[in-house]
């Protein structure tokens, strides 16, 4: 471990298949590249979530109707397909962290709350998409495990824009979580 390791930055599922198929999700890029080159000048843990599923469908529950879909919309998530890996301007270094999940949650049967542990950290600046699905699954764990959270809401993003100005201006603030600009946090360090 090197650096600075009671902060990390969460960056959840910034995938090629995504961005190549749902155009709101672009909309982050610019600000979480700053905040990705900020994150690791102050040795701030850098964390890359993202989704994939099992080709062969193991992974996946007929009782949950959502990620039923998801996998039988085609390879957008099938595990090795590409269209699960992070985009270019993201890749990751080998300092950083990738964490695949297979769920919404990036805590949901993955290993990061072990990572954030070893690395001691207790505070996360949590980004990505879909601000009501990961953003909010993610937010809503971490909580329940104790960490400070702060979402930086214009490195989020959600289909509906009305939905992403909901949950950053009343449920997670409500929830405990601060909810700041990715300009106004980088101001803070």
């Amino acid at each position: 471990m090197t650096g600075r390791t009671d902060t990390a930055l969460i960056i959840g599922d910034m995938q090629t298949g995504i961005l190549a198929n749902h155009p709101f999700s672009r909309a982050p890029v610019p600000p979480m590249r700053e905040l990705v080159r900020a994150a690791r000048a102050h040795g701030f843990l850098v964390v890359l979530v993202r989704t994939e599923l099992r080709a062969s469908g193991a992974d996946v529950s007929e009782n949950n109707t959502l990620f039923t879909a998801f996998h039988q919309a085609g390879s957008l998530f099938h595990e090795g397909s590409g269209e699960t890996d992070i985009i270019p301007e993201l890749v990751p270094r080998p300092e950083d962290v990738v964490i695949t999940k297979r769920r919404t949650s990036a805590f949901a049967g993955t290993e990061l709350d072990l990572v954030l542990r070893a690395h001691h950290v207790e505070s996360i600046a949590l980004t990505g998409v879909a601000t009501s699905a990961m953003v909010a699954g993610t937010l809503y764990d971490a909580l329940d495990r104790d960490y400070r959270a702060t979402v930086l809401s214009d490195a989020c993003a959600d289909a509906e824009a009305d939905v992403h100005d909901f949950f950053m201006e009343r449920v997670f603030p409500a929830r405990g979580a601060r909810v700041m600009t990715v300009e106004s946090w980088l101001g803070a360090l």
